[in-house]
């Protein structure tokens, strides 16, 4: 069964019991992005652990159609990349862009991170196409 969302994404019923299990296990990572994220404080409201058809990715901003995800090492295996690319086009069709970091990236250099997402914040608002 399929339902649509606050903001008419739609999602699977399994999609949204698993966002809810990952907000309460965010990775230390994913902490720390989201307090980095929340109460608008790039200017955009973020949501964590959003669920998107079939998937729940983990931090989304729909006014930028923005995806972030925080990988861990097993993105970085053959089925992890496999499912990634998967994923990604799926996003990709839904008018989203997705931005990756991988956790030691991210943790080592937040605000390079940061730059890059601001980046991506500002040329969405110049063509928001």
């Amino acid at each position: 069964m399929s339902s649509k969302g606050k903001f008419f994404l739609e999602y699977s019923n399994t999609s949204l019991s698993k966002a809810r299990k990952l907000r309460r296990e965010m990775t230390e990572a994913e902490r720390k992005l989201w307090s980095l994220l929340r109460a608008h404080r790039l200017g955009l409201h973020f949501r964590r652990q959003a669920p998107i058809g079939p998937y729940v990715v983990d931090f989304l901003c729909l006014e930028a159609k923005l995806v972030l995800e925080l990988d861990g090492g097993q993105h970085y295996e053959k089925e992890g990349i496999t499912k990634d690319v998967k994923r990604d086009a799926y996003l990709a069709g839904q008018g989203l862009t997705v931005l990756r970091f991988s956790n030691r990236e991210f943790l080592t250099n937040p605000e390079g991170a940061l730059q890059l997402i601001d980046e991506h914040i500002r040329n969405y608002r110049k063509d928001p196409s």
